[in-house]
């Protein structure tokens, strides 16, 4: 018998990620599904699908995020590697927010996710 929740028994399938150690508290993906999941990671990076952005334009367009939260949200992707920072050295200071390609990769799989649940969410009345 096969340890629970890594193969197909009793009508579950096998976990495809890291063999079912997603569920283990040692999985090596856990932060990084951490910083994706958090409160403000899906909507920075969604907010970033729609292309470049700066500061300015991320803060003004993500609804009540502080700028400590949004600066701290974008040093941990970034950090991860799903978002990119450009800074250019000219006067004022130019420093845009961008995706990087596993950033595109892994929003493309949260926009169906977040449409599921704005649907999902909507007042019953409508």
């Amino acid at each position: 018998m096969s340890e629970p929740g890594t193969e197909e028994s009793e009508g579950r399938r096998e976990l495809p990620l890291i063999g079912g150690r997603i569920l283990s508290s040692d999985c090596p993906s856990r932060a990084l599904m951490r910083d994706i999941t958090g409160k403000w990671g899906i909507l920075v990076l969604v907010a970033l699908s729609e292309g470049p952005r700066r500061w300015s334009e991320l803060r003004h367009g993500i609804a009540v995020i502080s700028e400590k939260m949004l600066a701290q949200t974008l040093r941990v992707l970034e950090a991860d590697g799903l978002v990119y920072r450009d800074s250019r050295p000219v006067v004022p200071p130019y420093v845009e927010y961008g995706l990087t390609v596993p950033g595109e990769d892994v929003t493309k799989l949260l926009i169906p996710l977040l449409e599921w649940v704005g649907e999902y969410s909507a007042d019953p009345e409508d």
